[in-house]
């Protein structure tokens, strides 16, 4: 459970710092799309190193793939109408309580019960989150890329532990939304916008093409030795890094009930590893 818990808090530090790289960029919808096809470049090689996971569990790559064609487009909607402090831990957050409900359900997975006093103390923390200064379109949309990232994650988590490693399904899921994603955004007509977005911020675009698949290949690593919901809860500490950062670097207000809301997060984590 230490190595779960681990990559959880490293997968939380690398996705709260690609989000914000896609918010300080001008058009976040391209900005994803281009990071997410340097990500699927850049996995490429690493597949061909560690080799790619059997026929079997492609079915699941694919699926979730798919999903995150809705998950990315949500995201640059939410981060378009919404701050980057309010629209990332809402999205992350919900898309992380429903995957601990689905583990349960779906996969078997079992929490303690203080655990799930840890997944209510954080759906509080949401709440809180959701107060002044929000407006319906902003939550909308959140909730939204939440509940697209629950799906995926879902879907992810059920190939991940069929799959024979781990690292090699996490490459093989850059790969497979890297395109997926990218001919969904050139049916949109995203193509010259995603060309702009690549001359104006290359450095900027290359470093969140690196983070987003290293990101997400130690949370599906992990699942393959924690309960998904657990480790989903867990990595959403990327909430608190998110919200700090939009202060830091885009001046947003993080004002009492966002500080409030933070400190209530921390504590249900804490209950969460508690009963871990």
């Amino acid at each position: 459970m230490l190595t779960a818990t681990l990559l959880a808090l490293g997968s939380a530090l690398g996705h709260a710092i690609w989000n914000l790289i896609i918010k300080v960029c001008d058009d976040r919808d391209a900005a994803a799309l281009a990071g997410n096809l340097i990500g699927g470049l850049i996995s490429i090689p690493i597949l061909v190193v560690v080799g790619p996971p059997a026929l079997g569990v492609w079915k699941f790559i694919l699926g979730g793939a798919l999903i995150q064609i809705f998950y990315v487009y949500g995201l640059a909607a939410a981060y378009t109408h919404g701050d980057f402090s309010l629209a990332y831990p809402v999205a992350r957050g919900t898309g992380a309580l429903l995957v601990a409900l689905i583990g349960t359900v779906a996969l078997g997975d079992h929490l303690a019960p203080i655990a799930w006093v840890g997944v209510a103390v954080v759906a509080l923390s949401l709440l809180m989150l959701m107060g002044r200064g929000t407006t319906f379109t902003s939550i909308r949309w959140a909730l939204f890329t939440g509940l697209m990232i629950s799906g995926y994650q879902a879907v992810d988590a059920m190939g991940t532990r069929r799959a024979a490693s781990g690292l090699a399904y996490g490459y093989a899921v850059a790969v497979a939304v890297s395109v997926t994603v990218n001919v969904a955004g050139l049916a949109r007509g995203k193509g010259p916008a995603v060309v702009r977005e690549l001359r104006k911020f290359p450095v900027r675009l290359l470093a969140a093409g690196v983070l987003m698949p290293t990101a997400y290949t130690m949370v599906l690593v992990a699942f393959r030795d924690a309960p998904i919901g657990y480790v989903s809860v867990l990595r959403e500490s990327s909430v608190l890094i998110g919200a700090v950062l939009g202060w830091l670097f885009l001046r947003e207000g993080l004002g009492r009930y966002r500080v409030a809301s933070a400190g209530v997060m921390i504590l249900g984590m804490a209950l969460l590893v508690t009963g871990g």
